[in-house]
């Protein structure tokens, strides 16, 4: 198992999915370190993943952490303030609509990444020794029957609030963040596909967490691939990197600012990956991110979208709001 180029990726996915063969895949937040692998090739003692429909995990190798220690330390509100004031001058240049500003925080923990991987409760987890633990709530994209479907998640609150479906349903900013993002995943899917629509538009999920329930707002945008889309599925799936979620629009420029104004490397955190059956795909967006760094000290990615009428204080508790691991 070894990583590969962008270049490699996309040829290997075009031959690979032409043929029908079964492959996992992952890459990183760029796109331009990744690993395309057939399925019984992922070595279980090196990359671990529990998907909808396909594991490789085998039984649980760590015990239940009944109780668990877990410490963060975010940076500071003026560390924050700087990054964000980056984005808010190149929106209010008119630069970007919308910007995925993320964070790192380093966590004080006794839960190993295996740990984590193997009792966390959610869709998608992923687990690279040494390297990182991955929960991820977040479908990138879908292939089904010739249909292709993306589910963006943005808009987030404390489900524990009074009222709390109501009101994230009327948050003003939380309803234009969601809609700019929409919008740029159907213009993504436009590229590749045919009758681009958006069955189902804001609708609510909830999610446990160790500090308690999370509300998530999302949409399904669907659309129709053509007849040979086997032959050009690492074309086709690379053209729709990065991921729109957690970058912003328009993307070009909005990748500028991020690596702009944030502070540490994103890594393989906010990139994606997924596994190919030789006729359907599942994917997720790497995010809810537990990242080993190579001193062996645990650090937790998270972030949020920054828009016109984001309000900095409340951005900073959002990033921290959303550093937790689903174990409970």
């Amino acid at each position: 198992m070894s990583f590969i180029t962008r270049a490699e990726a996309v040829s290997r996915m075009n031959e690979w999915g032409r043929r029908q063969v079964p492959f996992f895949f992952l890459t990183d937040a760029d796109g331009e370190k990744c690993l395309v692998e057939p399925l019984d090739r992922i070595p279980a003692d090196e990359l671990r993943f529990a998907f909808p429909g396909m594991s490789n995990a085998g039984e649980c190798e760590t015990p239940y952490p009944q109780s668990f220690s877990w410490l963060s330390h975010p940076q500071s509100f003026e560390t924050y303030s700087c990054s964000f004031e980056i984005v808010y001058r190149n929106l209010h240049a008119g630069n970007s609509f919308l910007t995925n500003l993320t964070c790192m925080t380093p966590v004080d923990t006794d839960l190993t990444l295996l740990q984590v991987f193997e009792h966390a409760k959610t869709r998608y987890r992923v687990w690279l020794k040494d390297c990182f633990a991955c929960f991820s709530p977040e479908i990138f994209v879908r292939i089904q029957k010739g249909y292709i479907y993306s589910y963006p998640m943005k808009g987030t609150l404390d489900a524990t609030l009074p009222d709390a479906a109501g009101r994230l349903l009327a948050d003003e900013k939380e309803t234009a963040e969601h809609a700019t993002i929409v919008d740029l995943i159907r213009n993504d899917l436009s590229q590749i596909a045919t009758e681009v629509c958006v069955p189902r538009y804001r609708y609510l999920e909830t999610l446990q967490t160790h500090c308690g329930p999370l509300l998530q707002m999302s949409s399904e945008v669907r659309g129709r691939l053509p007849e040979n889309y086997l032959e050009h599925l690492g074309t086709f799936f690379f053209r729709l990197l990065p991921a729109g979620s957690v970058t912003g629009a328009p993307k070009k420029k909005t990748v500028d600012i991020i690596h702009e104004a944030e502070t540490g490397e994103r890594g393989f955190y906010t990139g994606v990956a997924g596994w190919f059956d030789g006729q359907n795909l599942d994917s997720a967006v790497l995010i809810r991110f537990l990242e080993q760094t190579p001193e062996g000290r645990l650090v937790f990615k998270s972030g949020g979208g920054i828009t016109f009428q984001s309000d900095v204080k409340s951005e900073y508790e959002e990033m921290k709001r959303k550093v937790y691991v689903p174990i409970y």
